[in-house]
């Protein structure tokens, strides 16, 4: 039985698309747009946090560091690709761990903060680990669908438009897609971006014990970390907690006058939750979730299928996810 035949109700899920609209919002807040208590809102976000529904948390912009993000697939031995996912997932400088491929094919997202650091994990690392038989990156050109906590709009309908409007005047303006470029962070600013990976709402005490600073002096460093775009707020969640239990990801190819019309099609498809232009014999890619294999069927053949400019597409389901933006996770669920 899901999470959501069996406690997930609409107040959850309403509370839920909140927290993709305005992450840091306060309870408050959230319990104005919804009709409810302050008290109702705080008990449901305890619970679907510690159920492993939900996480608010924070993504370093590597492109803020004069770097880029690259994608990969390393395929490997059935019996290694476990050991290896979890390996990586334990890396600071690695997220959206995925085990795809009929269990011979690691897919990860690598944003190492300096070249030095991706061409030790890509280079010597991978290559030294007994398991993998081959490696393909690929460095992201340009992201179409990717950096905001609202990236999937499975849950859009959650809401009026009314009360997203009200949350987004009220919590918004925080957030650029045009990050600043800065050779290095200080250490307070780590150590803010450290604390706000593990609980993207920490309180601004909380931030600033973290680092060392007044609270006046943590909330000053959080806006403008988020305001240059230096990081972003996102928000894990278990799609499988609402019944979306199958997910994949799509490798395209379309002509280069095509290609920015065909990300900005996908960018608009619900089910896809990620899509970017990248480098590689696949010029494209995608990160879609389904509820089931018909959904991703139909996904694929009516949604994706109709977008013209598309000439070749490799649909490769994910066996296992076992890490997200910043959450590692366990049977479906977000790990504590």
């Amino acid at each position: 039985m899901s999470v959501e035949s069996a406690s997930l109700d609409a107040l959850d899920k309403a509370l839920v698309r909140c927290l993709q609209v305005a992450p840091r919002a306060a309870f408050s807040l959230y319990a104005a747009v919804l009709g409810t208590s302050e008290q109702t809102v705080a008990r449901r976000y305890r619970r679907l946090r510690t159920d492993g529904v939900v996480r608010v948390t924070a993504v370093l912009s590597t492109e803020a560091l004069g770097q880029s993000n690259w994608v990969v697939r390393i395929q490997c031995k059935p019996s290694g690709t476990a050991s290896l996912a979890q390996a990586l997932a334990k890396r600071d400088d690695v997220g959206w761990v995925s085990i795809s491929g009929g269990a011979a094919e690691v897919v990860c997202v690598v944003r190492s903060r300096t070249a030095a650091a991706r061409e030790d994990l890509l280079l010597e690392r991978l290559a030294r680990t007994a398991p993998v038989l081959g490696v393909s990156a690929a460095m992201t050109l340009h992201p179409f669908l990717a950096g905001r906590a609202d990236d999937w709009a499975g849950l859009q309908h959650e809401l009026t438009a009314e009360q997203e409007r009200r949350l987004r005047a009220t919590a918004g303006g925080e957030e650029t897609i045009a990050p600043a470029v800065l050779t290095e962070l200080n250490p307070g600013d780590q150590a803010i971006l450290d604390r706000l990976v593990v609980d993207g709402r920490s309180t601004y005490a909380q931030l600033a014990a973290a680092a060392g600073i007044t609270e006046g002096r943590a909330a000053r460093r959080l806006h403008f970390l988020l305001s240059l775009g230096v990081a972003h707020l996102d928000l894990d969640i278990s799609a499988e907690a609402f019944g979306w239990d199958v997910s994949a990801q799509l490798w395209m190819t379309a002509a280069p006058a095509d290609l920015e019309a065909c990300g900005q099609a996908l960018a608009r498809i619900p089910g896809v939750t990620f899509a970017a232009a990248i480098t590689g014999p696949h010029n494209l890619m995608a990160a879609v979730v389904c509820r089931d294999h018909q959904d991703l069927y139909r996904l694929v053949t009516r949604q994706v299928g109709a977008v013209p400019g598309i000439s070749t597409l490799e649909v490769s389901p994910r066996m296992r996810t076992v890490k997200q933006a910043g959450a590692l996770v366990e049977h479906s669920r977000l790990a504590n």
